[in-house]
């Protein structure tokens, strides 16, 4: 609920810009880091791929990013297009705007607390999507397990 409200605050600010919150949180990603790829945008912003990808899919279509294929072929870089940069230049100060609002309204301690904690949470996240990764990517085991319940051995006595 809280974090739905604080969404909707930056989104009411951002609205003359035409990007959501999550959109301007996307193209300053790419923006800060000249070209990305789906995985780097995933680790980096800790959003889900099927979010990304649909948000990825908008920017696209409204003409913000530019989607070319890597030298490697597997994946696709993402950039900024013209129209994304003009788009971000117009964000950016309201987005800070936003961001005064919030600390006015919160004051510096509580804002400072509040933004421990979510790093805080924002790094579990992230390394929880590291070990998933992970363990998606560990060989298969060599031993099958047994289907169906296990039936307790017996003891004869002695």
């Amino acid at each position: 609920m809280v974090t739905r409200a604080v969404t909707q605050l930056y989104d009411d600010v951002l609205r003359p810009s035409g990007v959501r919150v999550t959109q301007f949180s996307i193209l300053a990603t790419i923006g800060r880091m000249r070209e990305a790829n789906l995985k780097q945008l995933e680790d980096t912003l800790a959003i889900d791929q099927t979010t990304l990808t649909r948000s990825l899919n908008l920017l696209e279509r409204d003409g913000l990013i530019e989607r070319s294929p890597h030298p490697d072929g597997r994946v696709k870089a993402m950039r900024l297009a013209s129209k994304g940069a003009r788009v971000l230049e117009i964000a950016r100060p309201l987005w800070a705007q936003a961001q005064d609002q919030v600390l006015r309204e919160l004051g510096r301690q509580r804002w400072a607390d509040a933004h421990r904690r979510l790093a805080h949470l924002l790094h579990l996240a992230v390394e929880k999507r590291r070990l998933r990764r992970k363990r998606q990517h560990m060989p298969a085991r060599s031993t099958p397990r047994r289907a169906g319940p296990r039936t307790p051995k017996r003891h004869t006595g002695g």
